[in-house]
């Protein structure tokens, strides 16, 4: 386990778990501990008669403890994993106990059955039949939305605060009901948008016309190129078969975790983890989904490199993607961003050109300094250049503090001309600057 302390305490769910794994990583609070190659457990003594029973699978870093808590990683998972990163002789004990066994073996079976599940035969023409009910209803609703979307504009958006955000959630759960949760969620992000802020209507506006050209693109699927067809089903909502991913051939790299964001939305917990690929040069998004109690299948944490092959979902410019295989991590890899944000608006330009509908990307550059203009933030480049730096400046303090003013390679994530900071390199350490957005 190649972990740092940093690393460990970024998987923590909140501040008062961190605390309390900090004081649980010690060989005084433990009355058994031991490592082997694929797990690491220990027994901690509670306030009830028996012990917790922890343990992590060291493949993915999931967790597992019998005390009552419902946080992923408790804070025995934390306290052990601190401990091993800070005396890993003292883990003296190989012998795997049953308990630790058990947990390995279920995680491994109900692996097998989702694959099993999967190769089952499935009923084409049951199938086509669902499919073709769906394309219905959605075609149904984006011609409602389209209405709807020219009845605003035409009486003009400085109505929209006047509305209020019932007027927008409407017509969202009417995409709700025509199948389209992908157009609900981005009206969603419209109604989220503060309409008693200076330059709300430009915002507004931009996101009206991004909802406008996935509507209208969906009209007219069939004509457009097979990736770009895939972008516009994905933004409406359609799924992908996980398994159809997994069969296409992937892409092998050592990949940098720059970020792993994490957002409540409903009742679900999304997970964005944002990778480099040093070889590749190219950025690839693991974006999870689960619910309270679950574990993520991908765990990864940010400063980690990673020797792991992602398969890409389908797009005009790919960069979701989803892990195909895991082949363990790497201690350190040289990384080289963009020379100046020149070379980052053409990249942009270049993919915007090819797939629209993207509200941010992420960027590596180098020698970027902060500087102040009229209470504005701003990140320059060496070249002189400058882009804003997102509101409320998250980070910006630390990344100050670690450069002294001096230039720094630092890991940005935006569009335009405005950024909000990921992570930096000082004395060749990654060291985070976000904070999860919720």
């Amino acid at each position: 386990m190649n972990l740092t302390e940093e690393q460990i305490m970024a998987m923590a769910p909140d501040d008062a778990a961190k605390k309390a794994g900090l004081s649980l990583a010690s060989p005084a609070k433990w009355v058994a501990k031991g490592a082997g190659n694929t797990a690491l457990w220990g027994l901690c003594q509670g306030s009830g008669s028996k012990p917790y029973q922890t343990q992590v699978d060291l493949s993915d870093f999931a967790t597992k403890c019998s005390c009552p808590s419902r946080k992923f990683p408790c804070k025995h998972g934390l306290g052990l994993l601190l401990l091993y990163a800070r005396q890993q002789a003292i883990f003296t004990d190989t012998a795997t106990p049953g308990w630790v066994t058990d947990w390995l073996q279920k995680r491994n079976d109900r692996q097998e059955k989702k694959t099993e599940k999967a190769s089952k035969p499935v009923d084409e023409a049951t199938r086509q039949k669902r499919q073709d009910a769906r394309h219905q209803k959605v075609t149904d609703g984006i011609e409602e939305l389209l209405r709807w979307t020219r009845d605003l504009l035409h009486n003009g958006m400085v109505q929209l605060p006047e509305k209020g955000p019932a007027f927008i959630d409407n017509m969202g759960r009417r995409m709700i009901d025509a199948q389209a949760p992908g157009l609900a969620g981005l009206l969603k992000e419209l109604s989220d948008i503060n309409f008693y802020r200076d330059g709300w209507p430009s915002e507004a506006l931009d996101q009206l016309a991004r909802i406008y050209m996935v509507a209208k693109g969906y009209q007219h699927i069939d004509t457009l190129p097979e990736n770009l067809q895939q972008d516009i089903r994905t933004l409406i909502g359609y799924p992908q078969s996980q398994d159809a991913l997994k069969a296409l051939p992937g892409l092998r790299d050592q990949w940098f975790v720059l970020a792993r964001e994490t957002a409540k939305e409903d009742q679900l917990t999304v997970e964005r983890n944002w990778l480099y690929g040093l070889q590749s040069q190219r950025y690839a998004l693991v974006l999870q989904f689960f619910v309270r109690n679950q574990q993520p299948t991908f765990s990864a944490l940010p400063g980690m490199l990673l020797d792991a092959e992602l398969v890409y979902y389908p797009s005009a410019t790919p960069q979701r993607a989803m892990v195909k295989m895991q082949y363990g991590s790497k201690d350190r890899g040289t990384i080289h961003g963009l020379p100046n944000w020149l070379a980052v608006l053409q990249t942009q330009a270049a993919m915007q050109s090819r797939q629209p509908f993207a509200t941010q990307y992420p960027f590596i550059v180098q020698g970027l300094r902060a500087v102040r203009q009229a209470d504005q933030w701003f990140l320059q480049d060496e070249e002189g250049q400058c882009m804003q730096l997102a509101a409320p400046f998250t980070g910006l303090w630390k990344w100050l503090s670690l450069s002294g003013g001096m230039p720094l390679q630092t890991a940005v994530i935006g569009k335009g001309n405005t950024y909000r900071l990921l992570g930096t390199w000082s004395n060749n350490d990654y060291k985070l600057l976000y904070a999860n957005v919720e």
